[in-house]
């Protein structure tokens, strides 16, 4: 796995750096303003790019600015804001895509290797999104939803995919059959009316929906 780091933190930077090689990731460059990240980017092609929110010159939403550009610009390549703020408008538009995207809290980050993992998903394509931040994003307004027609067991399966567990280890938590957690994600899928789609992953959009109402 390449990544690109965008960090205007010279210390948290650096530490990023040797702990991530410390884990056997590449980092092909770690740069601390906006425009040296588009052209990392350009230059060595990453499978994900970790952005800080907000960089140099202003220290205001250029990390996130730029992370808008490389969606557009990179479709493929994965992106994880990681930050001390929560952004709402950019993010808020780039969770309309969540296929390859992160978004987490410095401060929330206790485990290098959980990191690494959210890092993998994002540049796999899939998601990694702190529940404080989706919160946030929404709002706080609760309503009741289609959620509510969920069985407990059916919750409790959401809850372990909202973590990124795979059904292998949905199975293993519960004891039961792969088999039998495949049917509870099947019966989710369908109570919250997430039909099969080719641009649309049901597994991300379910997550979204039971973050976004609160889990």
């Amino acid at each position: 796995m390449r990544v690109v780091i965008a960090e205007d933190s010279a210390l948290l930077r650096d530490g990023l750096v040797q702990l991530l090689q410390l884990r056997d990731v590449e980092v092909a460059a770690a740069v601390g303003d906006a425009e040296s990240l588009l052209t990392a980017v350009a230059a060595h092609a990453p499978d994900v790019a970790v952005v800080d929110i907000r960089l140099p010159p202003t220290q205001t939403d250029e990390g996130v600015r730029a992370a808008v550009r490389l969606r557009q610009q990179h479709p493929a390549m994965g992106v994880l804001l990681f930050s001390q703020y929560v952004e709402t408008t950019h993010a808020a538009q780039l969770l309309g895509n969540p296929a390859g995207f992160g978004y987490l809290l410095k401060e929330r980050v206790v485990d290098i290797g959980e990191f690494v993992g959210a890092l993998e998903r994002v540049a796999a394509g899939g998601t990694a999104l702190d529940p404080e931040v989706v919160a946030q994003l929404f709002g706080a307004a609760r309503r009741s939803t289609a959620l509510d027609t969920l069985t407990p067991r059916e919750r409790e399966v959401l809850a372990l995919m909202a973590e990124g567990r795979t059904n292998h280890a949905i199975a293993t938590a519960f004891t039961v059959s792969e088999r039998a957690v495949e049917k509870h994600v099947a019966n989710i899928f369908t109570k919250l009316d997430l039909p099969p789609s080719e641009t649309g992953n049901r597994r991300v959009l379910a997550v979204l929906r039971y973050l976004e109402n609160g889990r």
